[in-house]
């Protein structure tokens, strides 16, 4: 839930206190989704006009411990979102408001009538994303280079996605446990409707969300 004096004005365009999170995890792998046509909407998504993943200082420095803990475990962390700007949400929006532009259903919503997706909570008008500390993330094994099983893709609308889905193997249980058992202990808080994504205790701007494009971090 978003607090209720959230700070919501467009103009908020202060980037300053945000940085690229490969500087702080060398080994990054992105696959920043909402910069593509590879996403629930088809398109790539206002704001997203740079590949990189944005954090605020404080965010990008605990994912970084994270990551040092993942990688005496054999893995490196891959990130398919972080800062999003107001204006992305805002285009999630009006996406919603076409019910024929269902093109991305097979792929990320099958189960579901969009018409939905804002009563469930799985898109609302604002997102913790812009306040600059949240990160949407899985695993790669570093000696196969592929993804950790976490039974079930990014942005996937559905019970699937659920933390506690009661239809995962062991191995994937293992898995998602072991991506949030190291997240927790850096400080990262879990949604429970989304097995990906992270949002930082004690954040620095929780009643703000900011509204600068992607590329306004050098």
């Amino acid at each position: 839930m978003l607090p209720t004096n959230l700070t919501t004005e467009p103009d908020i365009l202060d980037a300053s206190g945000f940085v690229k999170l490969a500087d702080y995890v060398p080994d990054l792998l992105q696959e920043m989704r909402y910069f593509t046509a590879f996403n629930f909407v088809g398109e790539r998504i206002q704001g997203y006009d740079a590949p990189w993943a944005l954090m605020t200082r404080e965010g990008a420095k605990a994912v970084a411990d994270a990551a040092a803990e993942f990688r005496a475990m054999g893995c490196v962390v891959k990130v398919f979102d972080a800062y999003r700007p107001q204006m992305a949400t805002d285009h999630f929006l009006r996406w919603l408001r076409d019910p024929d532009d269902i093109r991305m259903k097979p792929y990320f919503y099958p189960e579901l009538d969009k018409s939905v997706l804002i009563a469930e909570d799985y898109i609302g008008p604002r997102s913790g994303h812009s306040r600059g500390s949240c990160v949407d993330m899985t695993l790669v094994d570093m000696r196969t280079g592929r993804e950790l099983d976490m039974g079930g893709g990014f942005d996937y609308f559905g019970d699937r996605s659920h933390v506690d889905f009661g239809g995962l193997t062991e191995e994937q249980r293992e898995n998602r446990d072991l991506l949030h058992r190291v997240m927790r202990a850096q400080g990262f808080m879990p949604l429970e409707s989304e097995w990906w994504h992270f949002h930082l205790s004690g954040e620095p701007y929780p009643h703000t969300c900011f509204n600068f494009s992607i590329s306004a971090v050098p």
